[in-house]
């Protein structure tokens, strides 16, 4: 298992960090645990980009394959324009409105990613952030694509936040109603089931 921290992958670069693969996941030209964690840090660059304002959030639909499958706790989202559009919809009033997604650690063992990030909703008084930590598991399918990315956050932990620092939708902004009936379906999508024995039976 390979791991790498943020500071490690923007600074000192994914490729120097992660030693030789061993067994049947060694690909020819490059280990793919080394090639994921190189995506992956790009993912996170692009998202610090987004964070700041500097791209919008459907340029991260970029970094899935076109039968990808994106879940959150708002349920599951599958194909790249869809992921697309609910990346735009899902952070209208959040993203430029004091929340951010600052990476902590990161690892991968095979084609499966395991990150462990901060949502951010805000600043106190002092200072301090408020904060609900998340986990990300995601699937790399190469050539810099991810297949299939999970993203877990505890919601009753974001609901005692927002009550606590009395968060209320930005002025002007309406923010969409969520599909009724989400799918929570977390399994692979069928093309790549086989990237995880454990759950294709």
């Amino acid at each position: 298992m390979k791991s790498l921290t943020r500071r490690q992958a923007m600074v000192g670069g994914a490729a120097g960090l992660v030693g030789a693969a061993v067994g049947a996941r060694a690909h020819p030209e490059k280990p793919v645990e080394q090639e994921a964690l190189q995506a992956y840090a790009r993912f996170v660059a692009r998202r610090d980009e987004v964070d700041e304002g500097k791209q919008p959030w459907s340029v991260m639909a970029d970094f899935f394959t076109e039968d990808a499958a994106y879940i959150d706790p708002a349920g599951r989202v599958e194909g790249r324009e869809n992921i697309r559009a609910f990346f735009e919809w899902s952070m209208i009033g959040l993203t430029g409105h004091g929340w951010s997604t600052p990476e902590n650690w990161t690892m991968a063992e095979g084609h499966r990613v395991v990150s462990q990030w901060d949502q951010i909703l805000g600043h106190k008084e002092d200072g301090t952030p408020w904060m609900v930590p998340g986990i990300s598991v995601l699937y790399y399918a190469r050539d810099g694509l991810f297949c299939y990315s999970h993203d877990t956050l505890d919601m009753q932990q974001i609901r005692r936040t927002l009550k606590a620092m009395k968060w209320q939708l930005p002025a002007g902004i309406t923010r969409p109603e969520r599909p009724p009936n989400p799918n929570h379906d977390v399994s692979l999508p069928p093309a790549w089931a086989h990237l995880e024995p454990s759950r294709s039976g």
